[in-house]
């Protein structure tokens, strides 16, 4: 036993906006109803696709939030993370960052003297006496 609307029956389902103008556009000249069969099936598809995309939502988010369960359950047990290895790692970053920030000190000194060299070269090429040349 089926449950599918009979013709007289399918003639009363309003399609949405979307499909009716689908169908009236692609299939110009066709009778009302191969219009009305297209037009059923299109919608279906469309209550399928949006029943499948529902089901894979749920499973995604059921799936996430056990992963966070799990992430939190191993976190709050600690067994992720060893106080002394992340003591160790900030004492690396640290030595680290004085080390680049010696370095930067550095060459933004040894720059700044480049530049002290070349801004006095081109005062003094500007301002050196030039002998007359008259000839």
């Amino acid at each position: 036993m089926t449950t599918d609307p009979t013709p007289k029956e399918r003639a009363l389902v309003e399609y949405s906006e979307e499909t009716n103008a689908l169908v009236e556009t692609e299939m110009v000249g066709e009778s009302d109803e191969i219009k009305n069969e297209t037009k059923a099936l299109i919608e279906a598809i469309k209550r399928r696709a949006q029943s499948e995309a529902q089901g894979a939502g749920d499973l995604t988010r059921d799936t996430y939030l056990n992963a966070v369960r799990q992430a939190r359950e191993t976190i709050e047990q600690n067994k992720l993370f060893d106080p002394e290895r992340i003591e160790y790692s900030i004492k690396l970053l640290q030595m680290d960052a004085e080390k680049n920030w010696e370095s930067t000190l550095k060459e933004v000194s040894t720059l700044g003297d480049r530049l002290a060299d070349a801004a006095k070269a081109a005062w003094d090429a500007l301002t050196a006496p030039r002998p007359d040349s008259n000839l």
